[in-house]
């Protein structure tokens, strides 16, 4: 699993969301097929991550526009569930948002 984060540009954003405030950081989480070739596992992933970050970050104002992209790795579909959330936890605290 790889975490990135970035300062928000506002130029990237649809037209309709570049004049919102920014109450809390944006998150992606990027899963190729070669972590599981169904999607139905792929989705799975992605929201267990969503809420995971959703609930971690939601009540942080001190990272609002900031950008964070989580890529997970060929073979992350294999590992338990609480696994991964221990290494995305481990990852927020190395990057110091945690």
């Amino acid at each position: 699993m790889v975490l990135r984060t970035l300062d928000g540009d506002v130029s990237l954003l649809r037209p309709e969301l570049r004049h919102q405030p920014a109450r809390c950081c944006r998150c992606a989480v990027v899963i190729s097929s070669k972590v599981h070739k169904r999607a139905v596992r792929r989705n799975r992933l992605r929201r267990l991550f969503h809420s995971y970050l959703r609930t971690r970050l939601e009540q942080r104002v001190d990272l609002a526009g900031r950008w964070l992209l989580i890529s997970l790795r060929p073979g992350a579909s294999d590992a338990e569930e609480s696994q991964l959330l221990e290494e995305c936890d481990s990852l927020l605290k190395s990057a110091g948002l945690e």
